[in-house]
């Protein structure tokens, strides 16, 4: 049992969570119009139960969020992500996970980090929302938004020197661990009927003009431009342009 909407310590204006459960609504694979209802009854396991796809995801950035979303798989055709299917569950949801995160600012969504149903829907700071499409119950929506840990103040010499030098430490303690880097020459999108009938031969365009500055990704985060170059019988990229912190969201 959960407590009523009224008395759930949200941190943030109910809007704003009702804002992400319409913006996922809206971009659900269904054959009709799907609506988000704000949920005030029991949560538990027995809301999980039946022929649906269960998929969680976390969200890092300016707001950060945990989402979970369960929707029945008839209507989404199927069950996708059979064997050897080229194509998840998560896959074909995840345009209305980020269309749902996407209201919480410029971020990364990550479907790969599992996120327990049960500590979700047992967590007081979830906001539940009922999916519901003509007139029926097809599935559920929560999510849990995270405060971002907020940098310390350094207004002050001795505060600053002070926070300055807890910074560096914290630094020194994680200057050895690795990440992802990648360098993207172009994306597009595909319809799942289309990615079904890839094979061998096939040529995929993308939406960049040939001799156009690859992106460099952190993380999945843009950082900067540069150009790809052979060294050596292997890829490699050359750094043209270091964004900032505004580009590098846009």
């Amino acid at each position: 049992m959960i407590p009523e909407p009224s008395s759930i310590p949200v941190l943030h204006a109910t809007a704003l969570y009702s804002a992400a459960a319409e913006a996922l609504a809206g971009m659900l694979p269904t054959g009709a119009p799907v609506s988000a209802q704000l949920y005030s009854g029991t949560r538990d396991a027995a809301m999980l139960q039946g022929p649906g796809e269960l998929v969680s995801a976390s969200f890092v950035g300016q707001q950060s969020a945990d989402v979970l979303l369960a929707i029945e798989s008839p209507l989404l055709g199927g069950s996708p992500g059979g064997p050897g299917s080229l194509v998840s569950a998560a896959d074909v949801l995840r345009p209305a996970l980020e269309a749902a995160t996407g209201v919480l600012g410029a971020g990364v969504l990550s479907t790969a980090t599992a996120v327990r149903a049960d500590a979700m829907f047992g967590d007081a700071e979830t906001v539940c929302f009922e999916l519901r499409s003509a007139g029926e119950a097809i599935g559920f929506f929560a999510i849990r938004i995270r405060e971002n840990v907020q940098a310390e103040s350094t207004s002050g010499t001795g505060h600053g020197l002070e926070a300055r030098g807890d910074v560096g430490s914290r630094l020194g303690r994680i200057s050895n661990v690795e990440m992802a880097l990648t360098v993207e020459i172009g994306r597009t999108r595909m319809s799942v009927r289309d990615v079904l009938g890839l094979e061998p031969g096939a040529v995929v365009e993308l939406d960049r003009s040939a001799g156009a500055p690859a992106d460099i990704l952190l993380n999945g985060r843009l950082i900067a431009l540069g150009e790809v170059v052979v060294m050596d019988q292997d890829y490699g990229v050359r750094i043209t342009k270091i964004l900032d912190v505004n580009e590098g969201l846009a």
